[in-house]
């Protein structure tokens, strides 16, 4: 979807994906002029930064936005990552959007001596009075800083993975569990790889619990509204998986299945794997977890009268795994046979074309609910950014609707000195009252 290019606008937004959309609509709803710039195509990250047999981690009817269903695909169903970027195309469609795909923001510097921004990009350059960051909080792969130079194996992030004939023959290690490591192992082992899976300190949910899914638990209960993240959750991977029309996350029964569970991984020197000994704290965490959902599930039935079908099975532990009860402390990689190591470390933020007062010591940017402490500058789609839910399909609408209602509250003050102005000029023009040329004498 293309628009006319245009070298002023009130309102720019960079970033056609979810976020982008979500901005979009708000904006036009509120009758904000805005311009909205993809440098790729419509929903590229889930095009081309996801492997192929990805699917949303939450069912259909939960990850969307309000306005609009996934066509073609039941409510409690996962969604392919075909299936989502066609329906951001549609959406934006829908709500017609003023989108201009194929366009890179180069450069936002503010303008000396009169408001708003000058945006070079790749097609030149625009004049915008304010500018909305929606490029999402998956930009910059990050490989840590362990990462062995050595060209004989074989090493990428996961956002480059697509599937297991992509790696070369031999066994993987993939570190990180969070939702994408768990997955890319298993669908490794389900072919016929030998896996070893570092685990770090993660939650797990149960995918479904009392025929509901998890994604309606954290609703009822309250937790995708939180607005601040537990103290010691900072670092702490979330592992769910719509895979299979959907699973529970239990890294037991997948070291049963054959993929050996390690530690995190502290270094790689010579060819030579070492990891921390916290394998079962780990997952001992993690059982924390989901067992505490379980209660706070059965709590909320029995205090709202609820009467939904018992899962007894729910709370059964698979037996410890000789991996976890006498964990590797190490991993020769060559004796092995381990030629892959998939890097599932999470991504950082890149904000360098944004030349603004916004940002940390680290380039993260300094905002309240997305509204940067530069005026004019705005961010959506940042994890946490108003609520646990931000980073999701459904919670970007939300933080849109937020700083759109925002824009269009600031657009309203700056319209007073034009509105005088106006007021005064109709003022002057009316003709002169009858009664003020009348020479009027005192007899």
């Amino acid at each position: 979807m293309t628009t006319r290019t245009s070298d002023n606008t009130d309102t720019l937004v960079v970033g056609g994906g979810q976020a982008g959309i979500a901005m979009s609509e708000h904006l036009s709803q509120l009758g904000v002029p805005h311009l909205v710039l993809e440098r790729s195509r419509i929903a590229e990250a889930w095009r081309t930064r996801r492997w192929d047999s990805l699917v949303a981690n939450g069912p259909a009817w939960h990850d969307r936005f309000p306005g609009k269903a996934f066509d073609g695909i039941g409510p409690d169903d996962f969604a392919s990552k075909d299936d989502v970027a066609a329906y951001f195309e549609a959406y934006a469609r829908m709500i017609n959007a003023p989108l201009r795909t194929g366009v890179e923001v180069q450069r936002v510097t503010r303008h000396q001596g009169r408001p708003g921004f000058s945006v070079e990009t790749s097609q030149g350059t625009i004049d915008a009075k304010r500018v909305v960051a929606a490029t999402g909080p998956f930009q910059c792969p990050v490989i840590p800083s362990i990462a062995p130079n050595d060209e004989d194996l074989y090493q990428i992030h996961s956002a480059d993975y697509r599937r297991p004939e992509q790696l070369p023959a031999g066994a993987v290690l993939v570190v990180g569990a969070g939702s994408s490591g768990v997955q890319i192992a298993e669908e490794l082992h389900q072919q016929g790889r030998k896996v070893y899976l570092s685990v770090g300190p993660h939650d797990r949910p149960p995918r479904r619990y009392r025929g509901r899914d998890f994604c309606w638990w954290l609703g009822v209960l309250g937790e995708w509204d939180a607005e601040a993240m537990k103290p010691g959750t900072e670092h702490v991977t979330i592992a769910v998986s719509g895979a299979g029309g959907g699973k529970t996350i239990d890294f037991r029964s997948l070291a049963h299945q054959g993929i050996t569970l390690v530690g995190r991984t502290r270094d790689i020197t010579h060819g030579v794997v070492s990891f921390e000994q916290d394998l079962a704290d780990n997952l001992a965490r993690g059982d924390a977890n989901y067992l505490a959902m379980l209660d706070a599930a059965d709590a909320y039935l029995a205090r709202n009268g609820m009467d939904l079908p018992e899962d007894p099975d729910a709370r059964q532990i698979p037996a410890t795994p000789a991996c976890v009860s006498t964990p590797l402390a190490s991993l020769d990689l060559g004796a092995e046979g381990v030629t892959s190591i998939i890097w599932a470390t999470g991504f950082s933020v890149d904000y360098r074309w944004l030349e603004v007062d916004t940002f940390d010591a680290q380039g993260r940017p300094l905002h309240q609910r997305g509204v940067s402490r530069e005026p004019g500058v705005y961010f959506v789609g940042l994890p946490w950014q108003s609520r646990r839910g931000s980073s999701f399909i459904w919670g970007v609408w939300h933080d849109a609707r937020h700083i759109a209602e925002h824009i269009a509250t600031q657009r309203k003050y700056l319209a007073y000195d034009e509105d005088r102005r106006q007021h005064e000029q109709a003022s002057s023009a009316l003709p002169a009252s009858p009664c003020a040329s009348r020479d009027l004498r005192i007899s």
